[in-house]
């Protein structure tokens, strides 16, 4: 009974469409879908892709932190998982790359981002 009384109220309350009111939905739908992919499903496609090439350019040495925030360094690299060492005492923990992420004190130096930089000090002192 209440639904009713709503939907007669919006009915009448409804102004009469133009020739191009369906138009201007469908260009306001277009919008609304523009503002979605820009603001959410890019940023998350981009993030995907960093995390991806992270991954692939993980080595040895790099300072990582798990995802239940454990700090450490990657002493040995396999295919699909990383062996990280956690203390001085020489503790290593097996996991999956996926589990990793650079730690915030290391500014996302990989192995090859440091190969790049020793191939450069070494050009520079030959000069």
């Amino acid at each position: 009974m209440i639904f009713d009384f709503i939907l007669l109220q919006a009915e009448n309350a409804a102004p009469e469409a133009g020739p191009n009111g369906g138009m201007m939905q469908m260009i306001l739908i277009g919008g609304i879908i523009v503002v979605f992919y820009f603001f959410m499903i890019r940023p998350q496609q981009k993030r995907q892709k960093e995390e991806k090439k992270f991954r692939e350019s993980l080595g040895k040495g790099d300072r990582v932190v798990t995802i239940g925030g454990i700090y450490g360094k990657i002493v040995s690299v396999d295919e699909t998982t990383v062996m990280v060492e956690v203390d001085s005492k020489g503790t290593k923990l097996r996991m999956d790359k996926s589990a990793v992420k650079p730690a915030p004190d290391s500014g996302q130096n990989t192995s090859s981002d440091r190969n790049s930089k020793d191939k450069d000090q070494e050009s520079e002192s030959k000069d």
